[in-house]
């Protein structure tokens, strides 16, 4: 079952940096794996002596063993996660949370819109679109960060170009080293991204500000704010309701989140001191 309380030991069997401070960590089981992940949730990660952070998972979901989570180094338990070797043990629980509603894009064009770190979250979803692209129409990734050395997976994303019936975009805010793509915040995408915005679901994570201007570029294109899907992950910390530290409104976000429809979430986003 979920672990809510207490951790399950993980070994840290390989460590990939993706970025100046952000990193991919595989994780094995020591003991029992824990139950199955789906794209979207999250697990809670201790560094042991430091403390414990949420991550969403970052890899391939819906097979028990490894777990992948890239993370940033942000803060002394990020930091102390960012530090760790192979052969490290750290703790973890869950799943946690409500993930993606991936069938609600089936036989439809598949928006995934991220910002940042964002990336990391709806790379499950990626992947798992990837494994099965007759079920969608288009699969459009459009990737935004500050510079070129801050994007994410940057070999997987460039091994997409071309492929059919996916469309990558990936602008910077910045250019640097050569940097001949795309310039501008990942909104600027949406105007040339192959998907019909009536008949498409979006999936969105970054910062909260990116969220909600990308949710209202798509509905101003047409796309129902309720087939507009976005991650909310601050303030999490127990992972299970209890604390209260991440409730939104009505919401708990460890608990009704992270991810959230736009049609629930538009109105608690613009309210000051929520």
């Amino acid at each position: 079952m979920t672990s809510t309380v207490l951790p399950y030991r993980y070994r840290v069997a390989d460590r990939h940096p993706e970025t100046a401070d952000t990193v991919t960590l595989n994780l094995h089981p020591i003991d029992e794996p824990l139950p199955v992940f789906d794209p979207g949730q999250f697990a809670m990660l201790t560094a042991f002596g430091v403390g414990e952070v949420p991550i969403s998972v970052s890899g391939r979901t819906r097979s028990s063993g490894p777990l992948e989570h890239t993370l940033r180094a942000v803060g002394p338990v990020t930091t102390a996660l960012y530090g760790s070797r192979p052969g490290d043990v750290l703790g973890v629980r869950g799943p946690f949370g409500m993930g993606w509603d991936l069938p609600a894009a089936r036989n439809r064009d598949l928006v995934l819109v991220a910002g940042g770190i964002g990336l990391a979250p709806l790379r499950p979803v990626l992947l798992t679109a990837l494994a099965e692209p007759a079920e969608y129409r288009t699969i459009v990734v459009l990737v935004g960060a500050r510079t070129p050395a801050d994007l994410l997976y940057g070999r997987e994303l460039e091994a997409l170009h071309g492929r059919p019936g996916v469309y990558v975009g990936v602008t910077v805010d910045r250019a640097e080293n050569g940097w001949r793509g795309h310039i501008g915040v990942v909104t600027t995408l949406l105007d040339h991204a192959p998907f019909d915005p009536n008949d498409a679901v979006a999936m969105v994570c970054g910062p909260e500000l990116m969220m909600r201007f990308t949710a209202e570029s798509l509905v101003r294109r047409g796309m129902p704010a309720d087939r507009i899907q976005i991650s909310l992950e601050r303030n999490m910390r127990c992972g299970v309701g209890h604390c209260g530290h991440c409730q939104l409104g009505p919401l708990l976000l460890c608990r009704d989140g992270p991810v959230v429809g736009y049609d629930r979430a538009a109105s608690l986003l613009i309210t000051r001191e929520l």
